[in-house]
């Protein structure tokens, strides 16, 4: 089984020093290297007033500066929100400065807060999806000079620079829950991002649809920790409680008119969260492996670098 990191950071709005949580991301990483997690993926949010990132690419070039090895990713850039065209030069940039590191996940989004913000109608989120995922391959690979007449973007005589170091291009990644959305993905030729809120018993139908219709890779998030005492495992899901509700609170649309299969997760947050003692988890990811699942990415709720030790020591072992 193979592992890398699922997360993210916060910018304190008021804060003395509000990079701070940029930096302890950075180190998390250096730390998750030095472990032998293989890579570290990295969201993308807007206007939640915790101060998550909003500029994945930035953030992970700074990651992979102070690394070698670690693979940088996104889950996820949402496509509707990006030209894809300036999205392209500046994730192939990132990839020849890693030398060839990067991982692209991509979605269409589903935060209603979002989309209201962009002042972005979210019935138009899946035709820009598939708009901007088409022309992100085709900066990457064209050779010659191309123009592009579409719904949503229009480019005329263009030669997209620079061209990335991966060939044809890096991995592109994209998160999928629902059957249409996983049939999706393996027609698009992508590789597929699960959720960490769905249990094993659905990721192992999810995984079935998708090698029935695909054959990339699939990487599976979790939220996790190893706690070594019943009492720091409740004060853990009591945390994640909380981060759960107030993902939701920022996701919900008031008129219900913006669906996606995390919405459906409301109140089921503890279900699939691999929370406990070593043993524990070690289940929990057997679980997982008998599903089908041969790549995790480890969500610790934060940047504790105690806690990937702990994961390091106590529970990968088993596993790689």
């Amino acid at each position: 089984m193979r592992f890398g990191l699922f997360g993210s950071a916060q910018a304190r709005r008021g804060a003395a020093d509000p990079a701070a949580g940029f930096r302890e991301y950075v180190e998390y990483n250096v730390a998750a290297e030095a472990l032998g997690f293989e890579a570290s993926f990295l969201v993308e949010h807007h206007f939640t007033g915790i101060g998550q990132v909003s500029a994945p690419l930035a953030l992970l070039a700074w990651v992979a500066a102070r690394t070698t090895r670690l693979r940088i990713g996104t889950a996820v850039i949402v496509l509707p929100w990006h030209n894809p065209v300036v999205l392209a030069e500046e994730a192939a940039t990132l990839d020849l400065m890693s030398g060839g590191r990067l991982d692209l996940g991509v979605g269409r989004g589903y935060r209603f807060t979002e989309f209201q913000g962009f002042a972005m109608d979210f019935a138009e989120a899946d035709a820009r999806f598939e708009e901007a995922l088409g022309l992100i391959r085709k900066a990457w690979t064209a050779d010659a000079r191309f123009s592009h007449q579409g719904r949503f973007w229009r480019f005329d005589n263009i030669l997209v620079e620079p061209p990335p170091l991966q060939k044809p291009h890096p991995p592109i990644w994209i998160a999928a829950g629902s059957e249409r959305s996983i049939r999706r993905t393996a027609a698009l030729g992508a590789n597929l991002l699960l959720d960490q809120f769905a249990p094993a018993s659905s990721i192992a139908a999810r995984i079935a649809l998708y090698r029935g219709a695909g054959n990339g890779a699939i990487a599976v998030a979790r939220n996790i920790h190893v706690a070594y005492d019943a009492a720091e495992k409740e004060a853990a899901l009591a945390h994640a409680r909380a981060q759960h509700a107030r993902m939701i609170a920022l996701s919900q649309d008031p008129a219900h008119e913006i669906t996606s299969h995390i919405l459906g997760y409301e109140g089921a947050s503890e279900e699939a969260a691999l929370y406990g003692m070593p043993a524990e988890i070690a289940a929990g990811l057997e679980d997982l492996r008998r599903a089908g699942a041969d790549y995790v990415l480890v969500n610790t709720g934060g940047t504790s670098k105690e806690q990937l030790r702990r994961f390091a020591r106590d529970v990968m072992p088993a596993f790689v």
